[in-house]
């Protein structure tokens, strides 16, 4: 969590210099956070049920569909506009809807990483029959799992989103950050009531914030338009939607 948080300080500056290598570090930054979730999931599993939560579940399901690649999905926004095929010059002008949930004590999550929705519906949802769809995950049957997933992220709601606000699938993002910090508490919690030691000045500078301080709030999403005005990630404006 440390690297993440050290690579999104950095990025500004670094994507003057060398978009790239910016746009990589953060998103090899995330992967270990998810490589990291999965290794806690491995020594504290019979200590919480993973498989109970659409949280727990989604990160699990993206850190193995990252791990394995057989795929085109979960390419982050970033890299969508500045490196993929046509670069930022083919979204110019364009209007991107972006979804994240909410905390309880109000305070944003200062940092984000954002994937297509319609990459998780390809990856989760068994009527797309998208030949990307991941079919084991926990023993859970991909249906149920999508359920689980689908209710407790309140995902049909940005789906009524989009289509109410005219936005294509394509152009539609949900922040995964909020949902890790989420997934994180509640297994750090469960490792606390089970008296497991948190060893280390990193592990003891994590306890407190994500078992007492972070809060999010699954059933509440912030929508934003971020509108593409050029090259640079400062170009991105963030504008509320009422």
């Amino acid at each position: 969590m440390r690297i993440y948080v050290e690579a999104h300080m950095r990025f500004g500056e670094l994507f003057k210099i060398d978009p790239e290598e910016a746009i990589d570090n953060v998103d090899r930054a995330f992967e270990m956070k998810l490589e990291a979730f999965h290794t806690l999931y491995d020594v504290s599993r019979r200590f919480f049920s993973y498989f109970d939560h659409g949280d727990t579940v989604l990160i699990i399901a993206v850190r193995n569909a990252i791990h394995h690649r057989d795929h085109p999905l979960f390419r982050s926004l970033q890299r969508r506009l500045h490196l993929d095929e046509g670069g930022v010059e083919r979204w110019l002008g364009a209007s991107l809807l972006v979804a994240s949930h909410l905390t309880l004590h109000g305070a944003p999550i200062r940092m984000s990483h954002h994937v297509r929705l319609d990459d998780l519906d390809a990856r989760l949802d068994p009527s797309r029959a998208s030949p990307y769809l991941d079919t084991s995950l926990g023993g859970i049957k991909a249906a149920d799992r999508f359920t689980l997933v689908n209710t407790h992220l309140r995902l049909p709601v940005i789906r009524k989103f989009r289509s109410e606000h005219r936005y294509s699938e394509d152009q539609t993002y949900l922040d995964l950050m909020p949902i890790f910090v989420s997934a994180v508490s509640k297994v750090f919690k469960a490792m606390k009531a089970a008296d497991i030691n948190f060893n280390g000045f990193d592990a003891q500078a994590y306890l407190a914030p994500f078992t007492s301080e972070f809060e999010i709030d699954l059933g509440s999403l912030n929508f934003e338009q971020l509108r593409v005005r050029g090259w640079g990630p400062l170009d991105l404006i963030p504008t509320l939607i009422s």
